[in-house]
């Protein structure tokens, strides 16, 4: 593979690049180094066949005018580009220039729309008549109820029972848009349940239907196809930095659960040996784990997982000593996953990601930090970035990027609940609500 290009102080070209870095790593066989893969039942090789021309047509080839069309898109019904907004009281607070990636104001609160609109768009030039996705928080299926209405397809979303229950005004808006919302009892009721529930439907109804796989896992070419549309969040800060720095940043934060935010920040700047990029993972309760009782009460597949198979693709995972799934557990809905996406596990192994635990305390303190200092309510899942930026400033340089991942509008009710559990400095005093808000 050839030197990639990069752009320093000294050269200030600003423009978007015409390839993305790093596009090359799992193309071909969809391995990332012995990660990645297809691992998937005979029923569903021909549509990730089809998948694959497909993605490698319109996405890589730009096939009839595809990427042309989703950019387009992602302007004028998305909202993009999204600003990068110097924190100045963060920035204050930890003596260094701190940068936040606004994908909290993409249409819909959340990064998660940037790649739902990309595969919807994608599904209508393969032809196919029918969405299916899975959700965790609600932001993946939110985004795919809303690029399902905006292209005029029918939408079906599987969402755990668990997940259900702690984010209602996400289910309320996906069936808003008119997508059918199908609960999922099974396991725990979280995102993996939901996963594996999506695959047995797209096992049945290949011929019509486009699985809008929420993150970078999964069969190939589901890694690298979610990594591509999402990449435009590191394309934009890449040229945003140059613009206002004169210069790329010394750090990129972002919170890891599957990991679809975390590449589309770090996708642009792999290549970048300057820039170091920190992968936050939800620490739960503890990162010890349980194994008689089959539960690793964290979500930090990538600090503490361990090399398996879940989901089509071999990744590192929560697991017990005979490889059975345990249950993760995180504060954010959108974190709780006992996996990760495979080229993500490549990057930590390869010593280009650092991988950093954040326990729910912090998270939530980091969630009522920004609030109070900026005016900006993250996502409980965005939240972890700067509860990981509060306890290692210190390590950082001097010009910070973090990705602020979504808005937390739909974990206001979980915040209350989990702060009136805990002793955190600064936040607001609930006493006065007797029956709740």
């Amino acid at each position: 593979m050839s030197e990639p290009e990069t752009r320093t102080a000294e050269e200030p070209d600003t423009a978007v690049p015409s390839r993305r870095p790093g596009r090359e790593r799992g193309r071909d066989d969809g391995k990332f180094g012995r990660y990645g893969g297809q691992y998937v039942p005979e029923a569903l090789m021909p549509a990730i066949e089809e998948l694959t021309d497909a993605y490698e047509r319109y996405v890589l080839a730009n096939e009839d005018g595809f990427m042309d069309e989703f950019r387009e898109r992602l302007a004028d019904f998305g909202g993009r580009p999204t600003p990068l907004q110097r924190a100045d009281r963060l920035s204050e607070r930890y003596d260094r220039d701190i940068y936040l990636k606004r994908e909290d104001l993409v249409h819909g609160g959340a990064h998660k729309l940037n790649n739902a609109l990309g595969q919807v768009l994608l599904a209508k030039y393969m032809g196919k008549e029918r969405i299916i996705a899975e959700t965790g928080a609600g932001q993946h299926g939110t985004a795919t109820a809303m690029a399902a209405a905006h292209l005029g397809m029918p939408c079906e979303i599987y969402m755990g029972e668990r997940d259900i229950n702690r984010q209602r005004p996400n289910v309320f808006r996906m069936k808003l848009n008119g997508s059918e919302v199908n609960p999922v009892i099974a396991g725990r009721g979280t995102l993996k349940e939901a996963i594996s529930e999506t695959m047995r439907d797209w096992a049945t109804t290949v011929e019509n239907t486009h699985y809008v796989i929420g993150s970078v896992v999964g069969p190939h070419p589901f890694p690298v196809m979610v990594r591509d549309f999402q990449a435009v969040i590191s394309e934009e800060a890449r040229a945003q930095s140059i613009e206002k720095t004169g210069d790329l940043p010394s750090d990129v934060v972002a919170c890891a659960g599957g990991g679809s935010n975390t590449m589309g920040a770090f996708a642009t700047f792999v290549d970048d040996e300057a820039v170091d990029l920190h992968a936050v993972e939800a620490g739960g309760s503890t990162l010890e784990v349980d194994e008689e009782a089959g539960v690793a009460p964290n979500s930090a597949s990538l600090y503490a997982g361990e090399e398996g198979v879940l989901h089509g693709a071999r990744t590192k995972l929560l697991q017990d000593s005979d490889g059975q799934i345990m249950e993760s557990h995180s504060i954010s809905s959108g974190l709780d996953y006992a996996g990760v996406g495979p080229e993500l596990a490549y990057l930590v192994d390869e010593g280009r990601v650092n991988p950093v635990a954040v326990d729910d305390d912090a998270a939530l303190e980091g969630f009522h930090r920004l609030s109070r200092t900026e005016g900006i309510i993250p996502a409980l899942e965005t939240a972890h970035a700067f509860g990981f930026l509060e306890e290692h400033h210190e390590e950082l340089g001097e010009r910070v990027v973090v990705n602020v991942s979504g808005r937390g509008d739909k974990d206001l009710d979980a915040a209350i609940e989990e702060t009136d559990k805990r002793d955190i400095e600064g936040a607001p005093d609930m006493s006065m609500f007797t029956g709740g808000i």
